[in-house]
């Protein structure tokens, strides 16, 4: 028997229902305690007043007083292969911008073509040990040129995808760059059967205690989402050679049909110590709460997001409720959960429906969204 709670977040009162993919009906079958959270979301703003242009992000993160995000390779130009820092107190582009320079040392890596030419960057960790150091992760390789016969060879058995998935090292330099400084394939083992889908990888990265790395992909050979692990130990970059993966035994949901993927995740401790991974579904609007210790089921929280409109008039007052959003990067600070959405070009102008947020729309700008974290997700 399910118990239905509104959490309502800033202003909005009502509980407005608004379109959903089909399999949401099979996602909310697995809710256990239904809490349906309606969540504000700010557009992004750029210095000079307009809004952020096309950025697709990919990531989001908890970076000193702020966050910073990551755009993947169909961004507009102007904002790929750099991190950005967002005030989230204001949803501002607060800067400064940090473009990403590959190494001297890497000129001659077997990845060093495909990491600077629009490399599909997903996914932004900050090493939890130094704050001058990030991670970031690609996806889809399938256009890029093919790696000398050595480097096929070297690189030839990922265990998913022809081209392997790039686990990348970036630090920041003191003229606000971030010097890409390695970089390590990701190895799945055949047991593990994640299939060759290269625009359907790994999409979410967390560290979890003792450096425990977090992967999160979309989908394996069967559909389903599926977390990983590494172990981050101090001479983790003195090889190049494949990073194998280890599989967490998660009690994650599972589903007959369509595509229920994981598009961002970050870990979350309990007051009381018990260990969880907040993640983002983005094609059901929903986060799940996914308990670490693989003995509690997942608990599948259904979104209604909202995006804030400017200058109100009669019917569009404040904020209006969103047809998608998908939901790509996930950051918690303290007790807030903050989410930022990538604009799907696919269907994200179905939003539109205030004149005010048209352009916006039309802009694939994204939002911020931020949800307090409630102590009853974790029942």
């Amino acid at each position: 028997m399910r118990t239905n709670v509104g959490f309502i977040v800033g202003i909005c009162s009502l509980l407005i229902s608004c379109g959903k993919p089909p399999e949401l009906a099979q996602v909310e079958k697995l809710v256990q305690t239904e809490q349906k959270l309606q969540v504000n979301g700010h557009w992004i703003m750029e210095q000079n007043g307009q809004v952020m242009l096309d950025p697709q992000p990919s990531g989001l993160v908890k970076w000193r007083d702020g966050l910073l995000t990551l755009s993947d390779r169909s961004a507009h130009p102007s904002q790929r292969l750099r991190l950005r820092t967002i005030s989230p107190d204001d949803a501002l582009l607060s800067g400064p911008d940090f473009p990403m320079i590959l190494s001297e040392e890497l000129q001659a890596s077997c990845f060093a073509a495909y990491i600077s030419d629009n490399p599909d960057l997903e996914a932004l960790v900050v090493d939890p040990d130094d704050d001058k150091v990030f991670y970031v992760v690609t996806e889809d390789a399938s256009y890029a040129d093919p790696m000398s016969d050595d480097c096929q060879q070297k690189y030839l058995n990922s265990g998913s995808t022809h081209y392997p998935t790039l686990l990348v090292r970036l630090e920041l330099q003191a003229n606000n760059t971030v010097l890409i400084t390695h970089i390590r394939p990701i190895q799945f083992t055949a047991d593990m059967q994640i299939g060759n889908f290269p625009n359907d990888g790994v999409e979410a990265l967390t560290f979890g205690q003792a450096r425990t790395l977090y992967v999160g992909i979309e989908k394996d050979i069967k559909k389903q989402a599926r977390v990983f692990s590494l172990q981050m130990h101090s001479a983790f970059w003195q090889s190049d050679e494949f990073a194998i993966v280890t599989d967490v035994a998660l009690n994650l949901p599972t589903f007959e049909s369509g595509n229920h993927p994981i598009n961002g995740m970050n870990y979350y401790q309990t007051a009381d110590g018990r260990e969880f991974l907040l993640m983002a579904a983005r094609n059901d609007e929903t986060l799940w709460v996914v308990d670490l210790s693989g003995q509690k089921e997942t608990t599948i929280l259904p979104i209604d997001f909202f995006a804030e409109i400017h200058i109100s008039s009669e019917g569009c007052e404040n904020y209006e409720v969103m047809d998608n959003a998908s939901i790509e990067g996930v950051a918690v600070v303290d007790n807030t959960l903050w989410l930022v959405n990538d604009p799907w070009k696919a269907v994200y102008l179905n939003n539109i429906q205030c004149v005010q947020n048209r352009a916006h729309y039309q802009q694939f700008a994204p939002l911020l969204f931020s949800v307090p974290i409630q102590t009853k997700w974790f029942d």
